[in-house]
C-alpha cells in the first residue's frame, strides 16, 4: 500500500533470536550508564557533538514539528557566566527554596549548589523547546506536544552520548530563563534541559545506588497473564 507523499521504509529484517540476542546486549550496555559530575576537560571535537545532536533530531516530534534547538557551547567565558548563574540558582535552593523531604532525598546522591562540571565540561548541550514554530516570514504556527517531543528528543541525545563514549548529566537548575538570557535565545525558545559532555574525569566516582528491578517497573498483560 502506498500513500501520496510516502516513501518505503528500509529497515533490517532479524529472527526472533537475534532481536533477542539484541535486546540483552542493549541492556547489558546500558545498566553500566550513569549520571556523571566529574569530567576530563579533554577536547571533544566539535564534528561528534554535531551528530550527537543530529542524532537527537531524528527523534519523533507531534505532527512533525521538531519543536527543538540545541545549543552547543565550548566557549570558556559562556561556560563561566552560565556556571555563575546556575550556581546563583542553585543555592537559592539549598538554602531555603527545596522543602527538606527534596533535600533527604538529594541526601543519598550528595548533590550540593556547586557545578564546576558547567566549565570542566568540554562542551555544553543547552535543549530549548519551540512553544510555538515562528517561521521565517513570521507566521506564527502551533506546535504540538512539545514537551513530549523534546524529551524524547533529549533521551536519544542522551543515548546517543552514551554511545560514543562519553557522559552526561541532566541538569535542570530551577527557573532557567537566564540561559535563554545568556545566549541570547528569541522568545518562543524556552530553556528545557542542560547537559555537560565530555570524557570521565579518572578518578570520577558515582553514587552507590540501585535501579528498581524489572518486576518493579513493568506491569505485564498477556494471555497467559489474564484471570
Amino acid at each position: 500500500m502506498t500513500h501520496d507523499g510516502h516513501i518505503p521504509y528500509q529497515m533490517d529484517h532479524l529472527d526472533g533470536e537475534e532481536v533477542l540476542q539484541r535486546a540483552q546486549s542493549i541492556f547489558e550496555h546500558w545498566s553500566k550508564r550513569r549520571s556523571v559530575r566529574f569530567f576530563s576537560d579533554k577536547e571533544v571535537s566539535q564534528e561528534v557533538i554535531d551528530h550527537l545532536i543530529a542524532t537527537a533530531g531524528t527523534a519523533p516530534s507531534g505532527a512533525n514539528k521538531q519543536p527543538w534547538t540545541f545549543c552547543a557551547v565550548s566557549d570558556p567565558h559562556l561556560k563561566k557566566q552560565i556556571r555563575q548563574a546556575a550556581e546563583e540558582e542553585e543555592k537559592a535552593f539549598y538554602s531555603g527554596r527545596a522543602p527538606d523531604t527534596w533535600l533527604e532525598d538529594l541526601a543519598t546522591i550528595g548533590t550540593d549548589w556547586e557545578k564546576p562540571f558547567l566549565e570542566t565540561a568540554p562542551w555544553l548541550i543547552i535543549v530549548f523547546k519551540q512553544v510555538q514554530d515562528v517561521q521565517a516570514d513570521g507566521t506564527v504556527r502551533k506546535n504540538y506536544y512539545v514537551s513530549e517531543s523534546v524529551g524524547i528528543a533529549c533521551g536519544l541525545l542522551i543515548a546517543a552520548i552514551h554511545e560514543a563514549g562519553l557522559a552526561t548529566l541532566t541538569h535542570t537548575p530551577s527557573p532557567m530563563n537566564f540561559l535563554g538570557e545568556i545566549l541570547g535565545r528569541p522568545a518562543h525558545e524556552k530553556p528545557f534541559l542542560l547537559l555537560p559532555v565530555g570524557y570521565v574525569a579518572e578518578d570520577a566516582t558515582v553514587p552507590d545506588i540501585q535501579r528498581k528491578d524489572l518486576d518493579s517497573i513493568r506491569s505485564l498483560y498477556s494471555p497467559s497473564k489474564r484471570h
